[in-house]
């Protein structure tokens, strides 16, 4: 599900007390700007403006403080009512050394059939990002993007592997030719115009750029990408890298301000989905009801106290929609990960048993060639498969190869894999396509005997083996029923295959895993017809229920 709500949570060394007062001094200017009156307010509920209050509360004693604002918005246009949250909060039971500080804002439609409109950076948070030194672990949080030097490089290291680390870390980079001024300016400024107070955000420069990728051996980013470094990032293990998604060079050039989109997208969900910390977490819950009317006749005072309930019960059940949003959300959420864990689970299990059928006929061969008197040659290493291609782009170059597959998408999409491509993509892709190449053979010949998935479960002798767990022969009905999500997925094919020369394609293969890219390949088996097996996608994965 795509975020809807935006929120930053940050700390300061700063103490409570000048915490609070710069905190509130950011606020009035922000309302300032939006022309409400910020002339007399007081704590309770404040009406500064037409369909618009501002409700504050305080509390303070022996293990803490806090102070909160929320700003409730009603105004034409808004379908709906804005809210937005500001906490100031020290608790000394937690941390003394520290105070948090908390902004949340959120749309709440005026109705269950609008949508909530997604909410971006609030000037708000700039303006506390610029009057603060706000930190995130050993981090420095800013509302503008820092350059890493050479000399800078170890300390943004230490900063990646703080286990204390709650915002991820983004850094782009300058391609080779391109001014970093200019490029930075024009580019990559607009592509994190929706990062700040959801991530700490830096440029690497060229002169840092071979030193960074020397430290990240397994993490790099070059070429003008983006890469987006989660927490618990761990530098030496190689699979680590699929959780830090790379944006491309040509992704960011091509629309920057989709691109700002993209980007935010994962840092925002993870800022709502993550536990807050404990000192924010325990805070009560905001209860600000009107003031009662102190002047008019009793029926009036009746009608006023009317009035502010009406208004309770209406600000009752937006919380109460948006929170029942959220379950859904995040039931979704679970779902999506409990079908993914069974996958792998499943998955896992048929690599197991492939594994074990391998080690058995290795020994089995060994063995034969112990007793033929050949002891070295059955215990000396194999050597590596040289003929795999190196990416994407020579993958495309060498489908020549492949005689019975024919490769009917989008060239470019999936050449564009290599600037985000991780692990084993392209061997696991070209893997991928040798076993299609022997079953397109067969299935030609009429001897394949089932489809790719019974081909890959139980492998004739002699032919190229591919994971029947990475292997699926159908999409879900939500697709196949929703007409964008199927349209995602016609891809084209020869007028001998389909008249219309495109062609729905269900059948695909999980390419990898681990990030928001998660390459797939779709494919068309048409051997009965034309004797060919149409590949029509090789990609990111394509919008689905968890997606």
């Amino acid at each position: 599900m795509e975020p809807r709500s935006y929120r930053m949570v940050i700390s300061t060394t700063q103490d409570y007390v000048a915490t609070s007062a710069n905190a509130e001094r950011q606020l009035y200017d922000w309302l300032a700007d939006k022309r409400y009156d910020t002339s007399a307010l007081d704590e309770g509920r404040n009406e500064i403006g037409p369909n618009v209050t501002l409700d504050h509360d305080a509390a303070s004693g022996r293990d803490g403080a806090y102070t909160r604002w929320r700003l409730r918005e009603t105004r034409p246009g808004n379908e709906g009512t804005w809210q937005s949250s500001l906490v100031v909060r020290a608790d000394h039971r937690e941390d003394d050394r520290r105070t948090w500080l908390q902004v949340d804002i959120e749309h709440r439609p005026a109705s269950a059939e609008l949508q909530p409109k997604r909410a971006n950076t609030p000037n708000l948070a700039k303006l506390l990002l610029n009057s603060l030194d706000a930190q995130d672990g050993m981090a420095a949080v800013d509302a503008s993007l820092a350059f890493i030097e050479p000399d800078d490089v170890d300390e943004v290291i230490e900063e990646l592997c703080d286990e204390d680390r709650r915002l991820p870390i983004v850094v782009a980079t300058i391609p080779y030719g391109q001014d970093t001024a200019a490029w930075t300016e024009g580019v990559i400024e607009k592509a994190f115009a929706f990062l700040p107070g959801l991530a700490i955000l830096y440029v690497l420069t060229p002169e840092a750029q071979s030193a960074f990728n020397r430290a990240l051996e397994y993490h790099p980013v070059f070429l003008g990408g983006i890469r987006t470094y989660l927490p618990g990032i761990d530098l030496a293990w190689k699979p680590d890298a699929h959780r830090h998604p790379v944006m491309s060079r040509s992704t960011v050039e091509a629309n920057p301000r989709r691109a700002a989109s993209l980007l935010a997208s994962l840092p925002q969900r993870l800022a709502l989905r993550q536990p807050l910390p404990a000192a924010l977490d325990t805070l009560p819950i905001q209860r600000t009801r009107p003031r009662p009317a102190t002047q008019g006749s009793e029926v009036e005072k009746l009608r006023a106290e009317n009035q502010t309930l009406i208004s309770m019960l209406t600000e009752a059940e937006q919380t109460e929609t948006a929170h029942a949003d959220e379950i859904s959300d995040l039931r979704s959420e679970l779902k999506g990960t409990s079908d993914r864990e069974y996958e792998l689970i499943r998955e896992n299990d048929d690599l197991d048993t492939e594994l074990r059928r391998a080690r058995r006929e290795v020994r089995a061969l060994q063995i034969r060639l112990e007793q033929a008197g050949q002891y070295e040659l059955a215990h000396s290493p194999a050597d590596e498969p040289a003929n795999h291609p190196t990416s994407f782009e020579e993958l495309l170059g060498r489908m020549a190869e492949l005689p019975d597959l024919v490769f009917t998408g989008n060239a470019k999409i999936t050449s564009e894999l290599d600037d985000q491509s991780v692990g084993n993509w392209v061997e696991t892709a070209w893997d991928a396509l040798l076993a299609l190449q022997d079953f397109a053979a067969a299935s030609a010949d009429g001897t394949a005997g089932g489809d790719f998935r019974s081909w890959c479960t139980k492998p004739p002798t002699g032919v190229y083996p591919f994971s029947a767990g990475k292997v699926k022969m159908k999409e879900s009905d939500s697709v196949g029923n929703r007409g964008s999500w199927r349209k995602q997925r016609t891809f084209p094919v020869p007028t001998a295959v389909d008249p219309s020369g495109q062609l729905y394609m269900e059948a695909h293969l999980r390419i990898g895993g681990g990030n928001t890219v998660a390459p797939r390949l779709y494919f068309y088996d048409d051997g009965p017809n034309t004797g060919r097996v149409y590949v029509g996608y090789i990609g990111p994965h394509l919008t689905n229920t968890r997606t």
